[in-house]
């Protein structure tokens, strides 16, 4: 597998990584998540997705 850490790859590259990981259907219409501004930081090489995921914090509630 090859690294997907900033230092190893391009900006086109972390563009393409994000598009891989989006599901055909994602699922994610009722849902205030946009993974392209999740993962700006990364596409951008200024955070590591480790650093982005760690960051993130989702709330789930039910009924």
């Amino acid at each position: 597998m090859k690294s997907i850490l900033i230092k190893d790859t391009t900006k086109e590259e972390r563009i393409a990584l994000i598009k891989e990981w989006l599901p055909v259907e994602d699922g994610l219409e009722d849902c205030e998540i946009d993974l392209w501004d999740m993962y700006n930081d990364y596409i951008n090489g200024q955070r590591e997705v480790s650093e982005i995921n760690a960051s993130f914090q989702a709330n789930y509630y039910t009924e």
